[in-house]
């Protein structure tokens, strides 16, 4: 994972795909989520939008880390791209 991220050209959604997009908790440290509640207010962009960014990204991560591992979740990246 990278060490930090360029959120400068962020694009708003429009409105999210649900059938993309599976409601999880996570626990992060409280200095996560100043970092991107504070990114959020830098950019002017809601916080639920900053999270939206960090969820394409982190799938952009998993995809990159996963292809070509033969790992068993490879299949599920190949499903959603059809």
């Amino acid at each position: 994972m990278k060490k930090e991220y360029d959120f400068s050209k962020l694009k708003e959604l429009k409105e999210s795909i649900p059938q993309q997009e599976k409601p999880v908790g996570i626990n992060l440290s409280p200095e996560v989520v100043d970092y991107f509640k504070g990114l959020a207010e830098e950019t002017g962009l809601p916080y639920q939008e900053v999270d939206r960014s960090l969820s394409s990204r982190l799938r952009e991560e998993a995809q990159e880390a996963d292809h070509g591992s033969g790992c068993v979740a490879q299949g599920a990246w190949d499903a959603q791209a059809k």
